[in-house]
């Protein structure tokens, strides 16, 4: 019988509670070695990485690789490797493609992957119907046919990202057999993938738990057991990693982390990472006036915001391309400047005693200081004459709105790019037609249209470079700072940081 005082219980927080009554035990420290208990910043909406606004959220999709393999692989430096493919690539005039497929791989259900799971993920990606946010790359590329474990298909229309898709988003292969046999609700109910853990239990918004999958073709992983812990608040997180009822965590504030990582039994790491937070720029109200626009951003001192905020840890920048990224342009700034910002407004015959007014919506605990960054910035804001009115919402709420176009005139969030091409950054997030954008003006996508499918390489970055520059001095988005993740693990534990930001279980193991 367990018993659980009422001081308990409130400490536990509701996942790390339901875990424990599952365990039959209170999960005062964590489980043996054998076990890793993840205190993870986000829920699990869905089991699909394909399908729906959870398949393009960037954090899920290190539960997504730990039960799914990709047609890609990625390293955790980013660099593209064999996944379930093994090699690919265009013929010469980038007509066909033409793909290499794993062989000796088992689902989690026991029976055998084949090409024709290959040829049936891709495919149903392609259908619009089936609600993949990235269905337009996918269809690019269709006509498979198969010769033994090579596949050929037809370039329907040229995209020079789509193998690069393949290692990102949506990018995972599906079990063809199993998925027609249960349905969409059978496969969320059960999920079979072919990745190194194997489906074994899950409550919804409390905690998931996979068992290792011992003929994984990368051979068998380090955990017999991965429980990610759902804890969406970012000090119910640091309680998680402080008190041992989890093993590591992520995304806490810095002052925390600065914090833990000195402690007995702790470490913690912190790079930059391919996240960066931005400030969408939807064309309604106030922000159809380029002045409003332009001084929103010159009244941001992002330095002050990384330096005192968060400690130093995060890269300021002024446009959607990170310094890793191929078409970063250095020379594209806008800078801070509160004086030019009240110019701009006072032309608009706005000030302090009459200000433009907006919402801005943000996460508040989905990534460190989000909320207390937004306040700050509403506070540089006011001081030039603008006043907004913050809004707190879920990640999940920021999808929903997104995709129905039907964002505040600015919402924070931030933009994963893990394969570093202007097409997953600048572009989703700022072309009209894409479900990701929700800025929609005529001269901006006629600037972004030819370049998707621009087969010269350099003609294409520089395209790019051309994009970025013209966003800038219209003010169609504000980008803030490039991420660095904080993760705080125990001692025993090695961690090998992700620039993805996916922080995978894969990537843990015994120090």
């Amino acid at each position: 019988m367990l018993t659980l005082s009422r001081r308990q219980t409130l400490g536990l927080g509701a996942a790390a509670f339901i875990t424990g009554v599952l365990a039959g035990r209170l999960p005062v420290s964590a489980a043996d070695a054998s076990t890793l208990t993840i205190a993870f910043n986000v829920n699990l909406p869905s089991f699909d990485p394909t399908v729906g606004p959870s398949a393009v959220n960037p954090t899920i999709q290190a539960i997504y690789r730990s039960i799914f393999d990709q047609f890609v692989a990625q390293g955790p430096d980013l660099s593209f490797q064999p996944g379930l493919l093994t090699a690919w690539g265009w013929n010469d005039d980038k007509t066909k493609i033409w793909m290499d497929v794993r062989e000796g791989v088992t689902w989690h259900d026991g029976t055998p992957f084949t090409p024709a799971d290959i040829v049936w993920s891709l495919e149903r990606a392609a259908k619009a119907e089936t609600g993949n946010p990235i269905q337009f790359v996918w269809s690019t590329v269709g006509n498979f046919t198969v010769d033994g474990n090579r596949i050929t298909g037809d370039v329907l229309r040229f995209d020079p990202t789509v193998f690069k898709w393949m290692a990102f988003l949506t990018g995972y292969v599906m079990p063809k057999a199993y998925y027609e046999k249960v349905g969409p609700e059978g496969f969320e109910k059960a999920p079979v993938g072919t990745g190194p853990y194997m489906f074994d239990a899950y409550e919804g918004n409390a905690f998931l738990r996979l068992k290792a999958n011992p003929n994984y073709f990368g051979g068998k992983p380090a955990f017999d057991t991965v429980v990610f812990k759902f804890v969406p608040d970012a000090t119910s997180r640091v309680a998680e990693i402080e008190s041992g009822s989890s093993d590591i965590t992520l995304e806490i504030p810095y002052e925390e982390f600065d914090r833990l990582k000195e402690k007995d039994g702790l470490a913690g790491v912190s790079t930059p990472i391919s996240d960066i937070g931005m400030i969408f720029i939807n064309n309604v109200d106030v922000m159809l006036d380029k002045n409003v626009r332009l001084a929103a951003h010159h009244a941001i001192d992002k330095k002050a915001i990384v330096s005192r905020l968060l400690r130093g840890y995060g890269v300021p920048i002024d446009t959607l391309e990170a310094p890793e990224y191929i078409a970063y342009d250095a020379s594209i700034t806008v800078g801070y400047d509160p004086e030019l910002a009240k110019k701009l407004l006072a032309d608009s015959g706005y000030s302090p005693d009459k200000p433009a007014k907006f919402t801005i919506q943000t996460t508040r605990g989905f990534k460190p200081k989000d909320y207390e960054m937004i306040q700050a910035i509403a506070g540089m804001w006011r001081k030039v004459g603008i006043e907004a009115n913050i809004e707190v919402y879920e990640i999940a709420k920021h999808y929903e709105l997104r995709a129905a176009d039907t964002l505040a005139p600015a919402a924070f969030y931030n933009w994963g790019n893990a394969i570093g091409d202007p097409t997953t950054s600048t572009g989703f997030a700022m072309f009209g037609p894409s479900p990701h954008s929700v800025w929609n003006t005529d001269d901006l996508d006629n600037m972004i249209a030819p370049l998707w499918g621009e087969k010269d390489e350099e003609k294409r970055i520089a395209g790019w470079k051309a994009v970025s520059k013209y966003i800038a001095e219209q003010g169609y988005v504000i980008p803030v700072l490039q991420y660095a993740q904080p993760i705080v693990y125990k001692s025993a534990l090695k961690v090998t940081p992700n620039v993805s930001g996916a922080l995978q279980p894969t990537l843990v193991a015994g120090a």
